[in-house]
């Protein structure tokens, strides 16, 4: 038997901590609410922990100690009472989830994130993507069934035929397991990591199937910028903000500036990147002076760049006309330029740089750029 008695757990007063024995006690907030609360200490951690037995007005005196005595033999076994019914649950949500497939629990996870998503295209992509390439060979399996396996049965096909579609699935796969997850609907590693993972069986793409995009010579940016600068079309805005940030054509056709900028900030979720990690872009004014814009097709670029020169240049071509101009015309280290447009640099490299030190220089970097494109309409 205990200390307390069911008269004493009904007469309990506001402020009141009533033990019972071993552990065992009852709490009552300053609003008359009365919880059983068991203190023990963690065999596995060897701190102080509380595990919540519930409310005394559902969970009767008898109960309580029910739930005690069997917390109490579970660290008699070396087991944590609280991280044993976080498994529990965890393995019920798991099981639930046996009747959620994956192509069930991706489109409510498309319905949910794409009133976020402004860009139509961005949305279709999405479906059609998983509907043409994913649902035929993972559709029907449970969401927490989805493994390595499976992943590679979706992607093996289309890997060295459909490059970059086969990359953006993987990388929707691995982002609606990851949500899975986060939900309890699945437990252990993501079966469609990249890193450490999938690049172990998976091809990369080769060095020479990379393709050089004509560029801007770099002399001749502030003259078309002060061309470009007259022009207050959407194309015109989205231009300027690829050329300020030094970003890829899909990481601005998909942005989302509401839920990626913040201040002076750019953060691209991995996602959108090439290199499958994500990237953060020190925002000038004049970039942010660039927002809002309706994201135009990358052949509508294209035109607005031919409206303001003669010269052949794509929309990918700015970033070689950045990347000239900063290896030509400034001191700041290769590397920074580099990190500057999301390309991998050594393990090494990274090291070298404090992460808030190489932001700071990228930010200096970015800010020379701005100038520089802009001199000629300040002139």
């Amino acid at each position: 038997m205990g200390n307390l008695t069911a008269l004493a757990v009904k007469n309990a007063k506001p402020g009141d901590k009533l033990g019972d024995g071993n552990g065992l006690r009852l709490d009552v907030d300053k609003n008359g609410n009365r919880s059983w609360v068991f203190r023990y200490t963690s065999p596995t951690t060897g701190k102080e922990r509380y595990a919540g037995f519930g409310s005394a007005s559902e969970v009767t005196l008898a109960d309580a100690r029910d739930a005690r005595d069997e917390a109490r033999k579970l660290i008699r076994a070396g087991q944590d009472p609280i991280e044993h019914r976080n498994t529990k649950r965890t393995e019920a949500k798991v099981q639930a989830s046996r009747s959620v497939s994956f192509q069930v629990y991706a489109e409510g996870f498309i319905t949910g994130r794409e009133a976020g998503w402004k860009n139509d295209k961005h949305r279709q992509q999405w479906r059609n993507s998983l509907r043409d390439y994913g649902y035929p060979h993972i559709g029907h399996l449970a969401v927490a069934d989805v493994d390595t396996a499976a992943v590679l049965k979706v992607l093996r096909p289309i890997w060295d035929v459909k490059k970059e579609t086969a990359r953006r699935v993987r990388g929707r796969i691995e982002v609606i397991l990851n949500a899975a997850k986060a939900e309890g609907l699945r437990t252990g590693e993501n079966p469609a990591l990249w890193r450490g993972h999938l690049d172990q069986v998976l091809a990369r793409r080769k060095k020479s199937e990379v393709k050089h995009h004509p560029a801007l010579p770099h002399e001749e940016m502030p003259k078309f910028w002060k061309s470009l600068a007259g022009e207050t079309s959407d194309a015109a805005r989205m231009l300027r903000w690829v050329i300020l940030t030094a970003c890829r054509f899909n990481e601005a056709a998909d942005i989302d500036p509401a839920a990626e900028v913040k201040s002076d900030l750019w953060t691209i979720p991995a996602i959108r990147m090439k290199g499958e990690r994500e990237h953060k872009v020190p925002l000038t004014g004049l970039a942010l002076a660039q927002l809002p814009f309706r994201p135009v097709s990358d052949v509508t670029l294209s035109t607005c760049i031919a409206r303001h020169t003669k010269t052949i240049a794509t929309t990918h071509g700015m970033r070689s006309t950045f990347r000239d101009w900063a290896g030509d015309c400034t001191s700041f280290p290769r590397d920074i330029a580099e990190m500057a447009l999301a390309h991998a640099v050594s393990d090494e490299t990274e090291a070298a740089y404090r992460r808030s030190t190489a932001l700071a220089k990228r930010r200096e970097l970015m800010t020379t750029w701005a100038a520089y494109c802009s001199s000629a309409s300040s002139s």
